[in-house]
């Protein structure tokens, strides 16, 4: 029987990087095919226009995201803001622009029950990014080659019947350096967001997924859909989650084959009354 999609009030994803082989695609779609909300949040690098210059890599299954969330803007009314990131840093040409319940932008102040939100990117305070280009594309350039030796391990730990496992993500955790530089950058955000009168904020940018207080700033990190595999959600409780596909899809199992047409899958009906299943709830605060 199919179960009927999860109903929010707002979901955040950032990070997807289409255009790249690294991108989770048939796990994003996955997601947001069983997931219904009032507004969507895409914070940022959803497009790797870094990687789609060089390579020109853009199977079926990335138009397939694309063509999702314009079902969702079309057809299920939901308001689309699209944040600009670092490896979709071309849009900041034509920021900002608006039309109907689409916008692009720069940063963007999310309203909620318990007060404001500052929602961005996170890559001002990256200053390899923005100060060394030429750094920071070498430091892609490293991070690529690191997720293509993730792809040959996982491949064979496959074939030993073994689950994935993300060697960057272990490389992050171990490294001090790399520590450091995650905590520095959620402390200057945070003091960004405190400096704006508000009482939180949402990013993405260093792909590793969060949910907690500094101060008295609520942090949250959407992570990413190369490794981390998450988003953030808002219930209509004013309660925010951080969700983990890993349990997303205990309740929404993947299809063992993915179905690559033209049309997307098509967009299951919403049962207004249907409650979250028991199983998914991550942290909530």
């Amino acid at each position: 029987m199919d179960l009927k999609p999860l109903k929010f009030k707002t979901v955040i994803i950032s990070d997807v990087h289409l255009g790249t082989h690294d991108c989770k695609i048939r796990e994003v779609n996955h997601f947001l095919k069983n997931i219904r909300c009032d507004r969507l949040i895409l914070n940022g690098d959803i497009i790797d226009a870094w990687k789609l210059k060089q390579s020109g890599y853009w199977p079926k299954s990335h138009t397939r995201f694309v063509r999702l969330i314009l079902k969702k803007l079309e057809k299920k009314d939901t308001e689309i803001v699209y944040l600009r990131g670092n490896h979709d840093d071309v849009l900041a040409r034509i920021l900002p622009i608006a039309f109907e319940n689409f916008r692009i932008v720069e940063e963007y102040i999310h309203e909620t029950a318990r007060g404001k939100y500052l929602v961005l990117h996170g890559d001002v305070f990256d200053t390899v990014t923005k100060n060394f280009v030429f750094l920071a594309y070498i430091g892609d350039w490293g991070y690529t080659q690191l997720m293509r030796l993730n792809r040959l391990y996982n491949k064979w730990r496959s074939w030993q019947g073994k689950e994935y496992y993300s060697l960057s993500k272990a490389v992050k955790a171990r490294v001090k350096k790399a520590v450091n530089h995650i905590s520095h950058f959620e402390e200057h955000i945070s003091k960004l967001a405190k400096s704006r009168g508000c009482i939180g904020v949402m990013c993405g940018h260093i792909h590793t997924a969060a949910d907690h207080m500094i101060g008295d700033v609520h942090y949250l990190n959407s992570g990413d859909w190369v490794e981390s595999l998450t988003a953030v959600v808002e219930h209509y409780d004013g309660r925010f989650e951080l969700l983990d596909f890993a349990e997303f899809k205990k309740t929404y199992p993947l299809p063992d084959e993915p179905i690559d047409t033209e049309e997307p899958p098509p967009l299951a009906p919403v049962d207004e009354t249907f409650s979250q299943p028991a199983g998914l709830a991550a942290k909530s605060v």
